[in-house]
């Protein structure tokens, strides 16, 4: 079982920068993939940025060059850094943890949320 615990949105004018976290607990050593997802009112959740345990990285087109996902193992803590914020980047932010154990009859896939946490940018 695995817990993420959200922190860092708020408010901010278009072109300022925020910096979430999301720090997991408990079966850590089973997670394989860790990202951010949004969704904004009326909108279907989308994924913004994630990272594999392999360091690997995928970020949706919209946010290339903006936002950078990392992660720091020592504290199982996942990161967006999101600079160069517009108003279309308001939405509720999920903290997502993908886990894969192996098990004598195959792989087993888990998915957990964090709550989220509403970033706001305003014009």
């Amino acid at each position: 079982q695995v817990q993420l615990v959200e922190s860092g949105g708020g408010l901010v004018q278009a072109g300022g920068s925020l910096r979430l976290s999301c720090a997991a607990s408990g079966s850590v050593f089973s997670i394989k993939t860790m990202g951010w997802y949004r969704q904004a009112p009326g909108k279907q959740r989308g994924l913004v940025a994630s990272i594999t345990s392999g360091g690997s990285t995928n970020y949706a087109d919209s946010v290339k060059g903006r936002f950078t996902i990392s992660r720091d193992n020592a504290k199982n803590t996942v990161y967006l850094q999101m600079n160069s914020l517009k108003p279309e980047d308001t939405a509720v932010y999920y903290c997502h943890a993908e886990l894969v154990v192996v098990v004598a009859w195959g792989n087993v896939q888990y998915d957990y949320w964090g709550q989220g946490t509403q970033v706001t940018v305003s014009s």
